[in-house]
């Protein structure tokens, strides 16, 4: 009497037949590409389908393809085309559409990242010498001396900035401190 059933095969097993390791096909599955059933232990078992697809899935990535452009294009089915099996041209502009809507959010997120950076870099050039002042007052430096500085510094960025007098850089040595 022949078993009617599908062999199904463990994660080893799958993953030797593939070529790949069986956290290729633990990955494959957190990220939704195949959906493996589960033993009465929780074991995860492969039929021929789930093969099917993982060679596919290994297939498009070995092209260059994104997983999400991979998740894209296995929600499209393969249609007999000349003793192959092809996306028809309606699959493929839809799986377009999905991935060109993928990439104009992508640089919407980008645009605001950006604004974001240059945000934080302001504000950063802002604190970075309140910081300074900070850290040379504990140093010991003399207060005077270290706000005249920060005046000229400011008047400088003003564009109106006084001429320096001899010794008073930055890099003064420290004075006694109020």
């Amino acid at each position: 009497m022949p078993n009617d059933t599908p062999a199904l095969l463990t994660v080893r097993d799958a993953a030797e037949r593939l070529g790949v390791t069986p956290r290729t096909l633990k990955y494959y599955e957190e990220r939704g590409l195949v959906s493996p059933t589960r033993s009465e232990g929780r074991y995860r078992l492969y039929d021929e389908e789930d093969l099917k697809r993982f060679a596919r899935i290994l297939r498009l990535r070995s092209l260059g393809f994104s997983l999400h452009s991979i998740t894209e294009m296995l929600k499209r089915p393969l249609e007999p085309v000349d003793g192959g099996h092809r996306y028809s041209t309606e699959s493929l502009r839809q799986i377009r559409d999905a991935i060109a809507q993928q990439v104009a959010a992508l640089d919407s997120r980008i645009e605001a990242v950006g604004r974001e950076l240059k945000e934080a870099q302001k504000l950063r050039a802002e604190l970075s010498p309140d910081l300074d002042y900070l850290e040379r007052r504990l140093a010991g430096e003399n207060a005077e001396k270290l706000l005249e500085q920060r005046r000229n510094a400011r008047a400088q960025t003003a564009g109106t900035a006084p001429a320096r007098r001899a010794g008073k850089s930055r890099g003064a040595a420290p004075g006694k401190s109020s």
